[in-house]
């Protein structure tokens, strides 16, 4: 009988008792890091979800009047973007709104007049707010640096619609709750992680040049692909691991939009391998990289860098 007696030996007779202590205290050191890391995103999260809210909502509600005095009948403002998704995060997000017309003295005007109109409305109420006339939105950037975008839509049966690509005509019928049921479905199959995971990429994506960069609607279409069939642990460092793996591959290729609201999310990129989408695939390979070093030297430290706080 070993030394240990009955069950075996108290420890591998190859192993040094000096050696199990090592063990046992890197082991201890690892799950020290891992508990401040999660903590660490936590309070990230918990930050991003509390920044700005009440500001968000005044600026809603001042435009909200402004296109809402005049008697030509009921404009009704729909979220849009992000905040309509749950992944927003002041000053990583787009914060969009949809003001739909009908039943208005506007429902026979093209995409364009319309957006003049509204914005001829905003100025009258914001003299001195920044507003800007895009082809699909009117942009107010208020004194406080939120930019709010809104895009004039009529309704239809199936859906609703916004202007064409070049602002001519109205589009054809597009669903936007239809990506951000998708989103919620996915999210609720991965415990309600990936969410988070898209507000804690937001905020890694932001730190890259502007070039290098993925739109937030690409990076929520980019998380619903590689969460959809998730298998992997659902702590918020290997799901970002795995979003950042994912996102440098698919990058290449173009997501079709299944809401209609264009032909790909990604037409920014251009076509299927262009240099754009092979820049942006190495920028993010570069960050998968940098997350795998920060996590093999269990360093809090490597990862705020990452996310920039």
């Amino acid at each position: 009988m070993g030394a240990g007696g009955v069950g075996g030996d108290i420890w591998p007779r190859d192993v040094s008792p000096d050696e199990l202590l090592r063990r046992a205290a890197s082991e201890e050191q690892r799950a020290s890091y891992q508990a401040n890391l999660n903590s660490y995103f936590q309070d990230l999260l918990s930050d991003f979800n509390n920044r700005d809210v009440d500001k968000i909502n005044t600026h809603l509600e001042t435009i909200k009047n402004a296109l809402s005095k005049e008697n030509i009948g009921s404009i009704n403002l729909v979220y849009g973007g992000s905040i309509k998704k749950h992944t927003y995060v002041d000053g990583l997000s787009d914060v969009d709104i949809l003001a739909v017309i009908n039943n208005t003295a506007l429902v026979g005007a093209s995409p364009r007049q319309v957006l003049e109109y509204f914005a001829d409305k905003l100025r009258e109420r914001l003299p001195n707010t920044e507003i800007r006339i895009g082809t699909l939105a009117v942009t107010v950037r208020f004194s406080d640096g939120h930019e709010i975008q809104v895009l004039p839509a009529v309704s239809a049966k199936t859906g609703i619609r916004i202007s064409n690509v070049d602002g001519t005509d109205w589009s054809g019928v597009i669903r936007p709750d239809k990506f951000a049921s998708k989103l919620t479905s996915v999210n609720q199959s991965n415990s309600g992680k990936v969410v988070p995971i898209i507000k804690l990429y937001k905020a890694i994506n932001a730190q890259l040049p502007k070039d290098e960069r993925l739109s937030g609607y690409h990076i929520e279409s980019l998380a619903i692909n590689a969460f959809q069939n998730y298998q992997g642990n659902l702590s918020y460092k290997d799901m970002l691991l795995h979003l950042a793996e994912y996102a440098s591959k698919a990058v290449l290729n173009s997501i079709a939009d299944k809401t209609g609201q264009s032909i790909h999310v990604d037409d920014y990129l251009g076509e299927a391998g262009s240099y754009e989408r092979r820049k942006v695939s190495a920028a993010h390979g570069r960050i998968a990289a940098r997350m795998r070093l920060a996590d093999t030297e269990a360093s809090l430290e490597r990862w705020n860098e990452l996310v920039g706080e």
